[in-house]
């Protein structure tokens, strides 16, 4: 068995808690599981009341590991060689050597080292499931999203302009240092082109790990409020542009009714409309209610009451949605490929055709989205013809011809 289950939410709606409960139900059925957090604030040590977790999985109870990502020790271990490189260029135009190292440390690097954790362990298959605690949903699902957009990007970089660091070519685009190729050396060091060549192996790798419904879910976790469920919306939205499957909505620190104090009956009702219209919103996925504790919800006995609060008799490793996010169907002369939008309401679609991939850019309610599609052989010879919005479905019409 090998399954990746990831949380993702609004910051402050549970995503850790959760995560560290749904890990604690996994090892008693005796599924060997590793907890993975990318939060800087090392909040699994505080769900566990743990010390110190570090950099390498440690046990907490039978079957059960955790792991705290340090994005400075896997880069050091496995990528320096790229990171002294990009480094070396910024100094090289007189930057400082402190903040060379600074800038080549690319945004969101603690995020994409989980993900790269994740790939070293189902390679090696050390663990029969790994629960995965994200930031929060927007950026959480970008970096999802990143290895398969990152691997294309460098490869063609590669593969256009022979043997060269692709990474570098890559952060030149978006670097106001540079403005030519000269910018940087026209011949990196062997070691750098070999490790830049394994890291784009392993995005890629990841890439099919991470569409790959069979093998990973992602679970929203949003609270009984407008804010947090519109972000759990938008979340929903990407990640079926994105391709990747979406089983399970969490409505967290739910408010037990009060007969005897109005103010919290009034926020209790709130609440319960709240769950009520996320139950329609998020349909058909299955929508699981949990409460708001009495007490802080921290250590093994807490996450398991939880965990059964969230699950009951149900074993959390379950898929419990699945439904094909891109279909492609054929009308007479032409190929209607249909992609899940939901909550979008404009016509608001920018669609090229670039070889072998339709690039998909949507301007919605997080801003621009951009997705990179590999087209079906079916479509060789066809041209983009026209596309249209049809209750929350993009649709995309391809007609032979040029």
């Amino acid at each position: 068995m090998r399954r990746i289950i990831i949380y993702t939410g609004k910051g402050g709606t549970g995503k850790t808690v959760n995560s560290c409960s749904t890990a604690v139900n996994l090892a008693e059925k005796n599924y060997k599981t590793l907890v993975i957090s990318s939060d800087p604030a090392h909040t699994l040590s505080d769900a566990f009341i743990i010390d110190h977790i570090s950099n390498e999985p440690i046990k907490v109870i039978e079957n059960l590991y955790v792991l705290q990502v340090d994005p400075f020790i896997e880069i050091n271990k496995k990528y320096q060689t790229i990171l002294s490189y990009l480094a070396s260029t910024f100094f090289s135009k007189g930057i400082d050597e402190t903040l060379s190292y600074e800038i080549a440390m690319m945004p969101g690097m603690t995020q994409l080292f989980s993900l790269l954790k994740i790939e070293e362990f189902l390679h090696h298959n050390d663990y029969d499931i790994i629960v995965l605690d994200m930031p929060a949903s927007g950026e959480a699902l970008r970096y999802l999203y990143f290895p398969k957009l990152a691997g294309s990007i460098s490869k063609r970089l590669t593969d256009f302009n022979g043997v060269f660091s692709g990474f570098a070519k890559m952060f030149q685009s978006f670097s106001s240092f540079y403005t030519n190729k000269s910018s940087f050396p026209s011949a990196p060091p062997l070691n750098v082109i070999r490790d830049e060549m394994n890291l784009i192996t392993r995005l890629e790798n990841l890439s099919k790990i991470i569409i790959d419904s069979k093998t990973t879910s992602l679970r929203l976790v949003a609270n009984p409020d407008t804010f947090s469920i519109e972000n759990a919306k938008r979340a929903l939205m990407l990640a079926n542009l994105y391709g990747i499957n979406v089983d399970l909505v969490i409505i967290n620190k739910i408010m037990p009714s009060s007969s005897s104090d109005q103010y919290f009956a009034n926020w209790a009702k709130l609440q319960n409309d709240k769950v009520q219209e996320a139950k329609t919103n998020f349909y058909p996925l299955s929508i699981r209610e949990a409460k708001l504790y009495d007490k802080e919800l921290r250590g093994l006995d807490m996450l398991r009451e939880n965990a059964k609060s969230i699950f009951g008799i149900d074993d959390p490793s379950n898929i419990f949605y699945s439904e094909n996010v891109f279909e492609v169907i054929k009308e007479e002369t032409r190929l209607v490929m249909k992609l899940k939008v939901p909550f979008t309401s404009k016509d608001d679609f920018n669609i090229n055709r670039s070889g072998e991939q339709l690039i998909i850019n949507v301007k919605g309610p997080v801003g621009h989205i951009t997705n990179v599609i590999p087209l079906p052989i079916a479509t060789i010879g066809m041209r983009v013809t026209n596309s249209k919005l049809v209750n929350g479905e993009l649709q995309i019409f391809f007609e032979k011809g040029y």
